[in-house]
């Protein structure tokens, strides 16, 4: 039995309204993490930066299962659960990466610069 991390329920937490084509999903191969993680912009949100992060291992992307994590002050959960280890390497990677996912979150760095400005966990975990 895996030890497994929790927040408050999706629905009392998240009011952002966003939408998979307007984050960048980003594949194991790009982060070096073993499941998929969006990223996006601000948009309306009335909340800081987050990321979401896929529930299960490997390149699906399934949207309605996805844990939110937030980048401030430092990385924790926001809603849903994620396995004790996934929260730490989720955590590890935005700490890497912390600077680009909120320039992207700001607007001041497009899709096309946070894909080159990224930099994967090394070694990666494979998914």
């Amino acid at each position: 039995m895996s030890e497994e991390a929790g927040a408050k329920p999706k629905d009392t937490v998240e009011s952002e309204a966003e939408a998979p084509y307007e984050m960048a999903n980003l594949t194991p191969r790009m982060t070096g993490l073993p499941m998929v993680v969006w990223v996006s912009h601000r948009g309306r949100a009335r909340h800081d930066v987050r990321v979401k992060v896929q529930q299960t291992h490997g390149r699906r992307m399934a949207p309605g299962h996805t844990v939110s994590v937030a980048v401030r002050p430092t990385p924790h959960l926001v809603a849903g659960r994620l396995s004790a280890a996934d929260l730490r390497a989720v955590s590890e990677w935005i700490r890497l990466n912390e600077a680009v996912i909120v320039g992207y979150w700001d607007g001041t760095i497009d899709t096309g610069e946070l894909i080159q400005q990224l930099q994967p966990l090394s070694p990666p975990i494979p998914p």
